[in-house]
Formats: C-alpha cells, structure tokens, sequence
C-alpha cells in the first residue's frame, strides 16, 4: 500500500486496549495519530476485565465443552452462560454460528490459529514498554503469575482442562503445566477452601491491573504526539479518494489518510457499509471487586465455574458470565449474585456483600473466535475487533499487526488471511 505524500494522520476510533495499542504502534512509524472515543479511556470492556496474559488459556470461545453442556447451561438461569428468553434474529443467527464452531473439527481448526500465535501477545506487551525514537514506552508493568493456577472442585472437572492443553500440543502449541492436590493449593493459596481438592499449575503466564495499564498507555500516546479525544460519538466515517471525513456528536467532525474502527462490540454499526457482514455480538461479562481477608498472591480461574479471580492492589477482582444480550443493555444484578453463588464455596475469609465496583462490559464476540483485524473494501477504512474474551492479551498484538498492514509493511500472512475482516462468516 503507497503511503500519501506528506506526514500521514491515522484516526482511531475507540479507546480501548486495542486502539491504543494500534495508536502506540502507528506512532512507531512516524505516523500522526488521534484517538476518540464516545466515553474516556477503557470506558468499555479494557477496564473490568480480569486482566489476564495468559497463552495458555487464550483459546477459542466456541469450545466442544459448551456444545456438551450448552443447553443445560441455557436453562439454567444461575449459569456461567447467560441467554435471554426473547432472541433477536441477529442474536439467534449468531448463536446458530457459535454451535456450528463448537464442534471439535471446527474449534481444532481456530485452536491452529491461536497456537500460531505462541507468546507473540506477550512480545507485543513488552515491546509497549519500551522507549523508542518515537516517546516513552509503557510505565505500568506487566505482572508474573508465578504460577497461576486453575482450581478445581473434582478430578473430572480438571480432566476437562488438561484435554484442552493435549489439544493445543496437537495444535502446534504448548502448556508448561503441572497437576496439584488439595495440600499443594492451599499451601500456594491458603484463602481456597476446603471445597477445592486439586488445581493445576501453568507456567509462563502474566497479567495486569486493567484501568492502570490503560492509563498508562493512554499517557504513553500522548507523550509520544498523539491526541485523544474524548466524550465524541462517532456516527458516521466517509471515505473518499485522498482522506476520510469522520463525523461525530454535536457537528464535530475530523478529516485523516486512515481511520480504525476499533469500537468494541458496536464494531458493526460503522463498519457494515465497509463490507464487514461477520456480527460482531456482545458477549457481557460482569465483574466486581472484594477485600479478602488475606489476598491471593496470583489469578485464580476457575474453570467449571468460568470466574476469573485477579488481585489488584488491595482488592480481588471477581469476573465471570457470558450473557449474550444487547451491548447497552443496563447492568443486571441477577448475574452479579450468579458469580457470587458459584464463587463463594470456594473462598475463606471473603465477606460478599461488603462488594464493590460492580460493572458490566461488552466483549465484541464472533462465532468463529477469530478477531477482525484489517482493511476493509474501503481503501482507507480499517477495523480491529472481535476478540472476545481476548481482547486484553490480543490487544497490543492486533495493534502491531494492524499498524504494520496500514503503513505497507507485511503483516504475518497467515494471521492476516484468517482475520481478514470481509471474510464470509455468521
């Protein structure tokens, strides 16, 4: 692609990990950027997420496992899976497409995928933190989970989790883990109850404080020359033959060489006239925070209850659900409680009412787990999206790649072909 004359100016539209990073990345090359966001930074799903790293466990959503339990899971209103009883046909034709890629031939095909991309999300985070000739690398660390560990009540649940690690080492990939007793856990994590009888140890894994991180990249872009705009809704990009005229709130507006449509779950509402047919669903998770008697020293997943635990500074970030409902719709406490019934059998010396930081995000959600990332049939119109709930580890990487596509170097072109985002899809 033949860069125009003249310093380029690259718009990005959203504020979360992944535009952020497209914005740092961009800056690398000597590309002017401006990030805008309808809210302020990570107001979306970056900001209360567990915040984890981790290779191991980033996976495909559409899993033969939830094509096993998937209706039990349905029709049961406490589950980790949450469905509403009244279905748009978006919505149904979406989870028509999820099923059809739980399938293990298909879900082997998107674990290929993922194991192409190894630790490369982890190289990506360490380049951030990096100084180069553009500004100040990232200040907020990246944190080791030394190890982190997966918690299990029975030996059958734990069986499910080290099938999925035999079928990413017949993917290409690998799992440093190892399998622990009751005794072995509570000596790592003595707050686990006696509830939890054995756990695996995974190795080489990384996590963040989600709002510091962002924070911190947000500042490392604008020390770097870059402008973030905030409390600007985008509602519609035009794209001509020299620029791209982005149009927003109140008769703002802002003309660029590029635009990045890195909106989340509402991806599609700018980038459907762009060619990208593949919905972009939301997949809500919810999350709140807790002061535990004593703080776990590493995440803790617990995989048959799908709740991610992080400690962050003094608290333990609770997160767990997978509601597949409207992006904007309101916070409901039903789900928060379903967390807290499924997690509390668990812990020791966590008083659950006395919560805090109750919230809901939207993941952008795709029926092949793949994400969106590239150029659209609009010459100067890009998009980044669709991560599920990988848009924290993938983010940094979707940037790199996505900044090297829009300067004309060479993206990885096997990751290239598989996220392309005019791909035909559910």
């Amino acid at each position: 692609m033949a860069r125009d004359a003249g310093p380029e100016h690259v718009v990005i539209v959203g504020a979360g990990i992944v535009g952020l990073s497209t914005a740092w990345y961009l800056q690398r090359y000597g590309v002017r950027v401006t990030v805008v966001d309808r809210g302020v930074v990570a107001a979306g799903s970056s900001w209360g997420n567990a915040g984890w790293l981790t290779p191991a466990l980033t996976l495909p959503l559409a899993e033969p496992a939830i094509l096993r339990s998937g209706l039990k899971m349905i029709l049961d209103p406490a589950s980790a899976l949450y469905i509403p009883p009244r279905l748009d046909l978006g919505v149904l034709r979406f989870l028509l497409g999820f099923g059809w890629h739980c399938t293990p031939r298909q879900w082997a095909r998107a674990m290929a995928v993922f194991s192409h991309l190894g630790g490369s999300g982890m190289e990506a985070y360490a380049e951030l933190s990096e100084a180069d000739t553009a500004g100040p690398g990232v200040s907020e660390p990246t944190r080791a989970a030394t190890p982190f560990l997966a918690a299990f009540r029975t030996e059958t649940d734990r069986a499910v989790l080290a099938r999925e690690f035999e079928m990413i080492s017949r993917s290409g990939g690998s799992v440093d883990f190892r399998l622990l007793d009751a005794a072995q856990l509570r000596a790592m994590e003595p707050s686990l109850s006696p509830q939890v009888r054995c756990g695996v140890a995974i190795e080489h894994q990384r996590f963040i404080n989600p709002p510091r991180f962002l924070a911190a990249l947000a500042d490392s872009v604008r020390a770097r020359g870059g402008q973030i705009i905030e409390a600007l809704q985008v509602t519609d990009v035009r794209a001509g033959a020299r620029q791209v005229k982005i149009i927003g709130s109140s008769g703002r507006a802002l003309t660029a060489g590029r635009v990045v449509l890195a909106t989340g779950a509402w991806l599609g509402d700018l980038a459907r006239d762009f060619g990208v047919r593949v919905r972009v669903q939301a997949g809500r998770g919810y999350s709140f925070s807790v002061q535990p008697e004593q703080l776990p020293s590493r995440p803790i997943y617990f995989p048959a209850q799908r709740v991610a635990c992080t400690p962050l500074g003094d608290r333990l970030r609770i997160a767990g659900t997978m509601e597949f409902r409207d992006a904007n719709h309101r916070l409901e406490p039903a789900r928060i409680e379903a967390i807290v019934a499924a997690v509390a059998p668990l812990y020791t010396g966590i008083e659950w009412e006395e919560r805090a930081e109750e919230w809901v995000g939207a993941r952008p959600c795709t029926a092949d787990g793949l994400p969106l990332v590239g150029q659209t049939n609009a010459e100067r119109v890009f998009v980044a999206g669709g991560h599920g709930m990988w848009g924290v580890a993938l983010g940094p990487l979707t940037g790199k790649m996505l900044a090297a596509q829009i300067v004309g170097d060479e993206p990885v072109p096997e990751l290239a072909a598989q996220f392309n985002p005019l791909r035909r899809g559910f």
